[in-house]
């Protein structure tokens, strides 16, 4: 077993002690390299959607083992959830006015869900909610993503507002974990439950960012052009983009981790 572990504590070493540019470098390779490794192997890219989907559930079921088996919320971000629910509910209505289909129905069990873990966070298990360490000012995500909605949104036939409601569900989708994050780097020791919760959440949308990605490539950019016309389409690109790199760091410690034998993870200062 030592001697499997040696190369990838080598490797491991050797890109802790790069410079930082040299690992948003090697991220961005090994994103680049997994995205072809998936072109390849996987023949309906609509099928890393279901998967993205599948692993998210897995993530929330975690969530809930955690919350009724363990009878603790410690370590996870209240006001991550409630941006959760708040996105989730605008797109919810968006679905309803502009496109209902499958995923309507997703959304509303993930919203369901949500609030329920709101509910148990807030009322059954606040003794052990970290209320100090969940320090993340809503409105720091917020603010943005309702002005950056107003400037840039879709331009369909649909009514304006709807069109800046579902921009603004998309902004925030993006940047919704970034109380858990903060949460984390306020602890710096992570519990296992909340480890594989996060991790699942950051896999399942490097998974959603795959399937845009080659949706675009394989359409030859027509994709982008049917969502409409000006900043918006490369908006709706980078915002998948930015869901999965903002997670990308603590995957990685996650994984070494694992490998390591660790069933706490251990953040080093600086990591979210």
């Amino acid at each position: 077993m030592r001697v499997q572990q040696r190369p990838i504590r080598a490797m491991s070493m050797w890109v802790r002690r790069q410079p930082p540019k040299v690992k948003a470098f090697l991220a961005v390779v090994s994103g680049m390299a997994a995205l072809v490794l998936l072109r390849f192997i996987v023949n309906d890219h609509d099928n890393l959607f279901v998967a993205a989907e599948a692993v998210h559930s897995i993530g929330i079921s975690v969530l809930i083992y955690k919350l009724i088996k363990e009878k603790t919320c410690a370590g996870l971000s209240l006001k991550s959830q409630e941006l959760t629910a708040i996105f989730l509910a605008v797109r919810l209505y968006c679905s309803f006015v502009m496109e209902y289909d499958i995923h309507t129905l997703l959304d509303l069990a993930t919203l369901a869900t949500t609030l329920w873990v709101i509910y148990m966070i807030r009322f059954k298990l606040k003794s052990s909610y970290m209320e100090d360490k969940d320090n993340f000012a809503l409105y720091y995500v917020l603010v943005p993503c309702a002005a950056l909605a107003l400037f840039i949104h879709p331009s369909t036939s649909h009514n304006l507002v709807n069109r800046i409601f579902w921009a603004f569900c998309v902004y925030l989708e993006a940047v919704s974990v970034l109380p858990q994050l903060r949460v984390m780097q306020n602890t710096k020791i992570v519990e296992p439950f909340t480890a594989h919760y996060v991790f699942a959440l950051g896999v399942a949308r490097f998974l959603s960012c795959a399937h845009w990605v080659l949706q675009v490539l394989d359409s030859r950019g027509h994709l982008l052009v049917a969502l409409g016309y000006g900043l918006w389409p490369s908006m709706v690109l980078i915002s998948e983009i930015v869901q999965t790199f903002i997670l990308a760091d603590f995957c990685y410690y996650y994984i070494k981790s694992v490998f390591g034998g660790q069933l706490v993870l251990r953040l080093p200062s600086g990591v979210v």
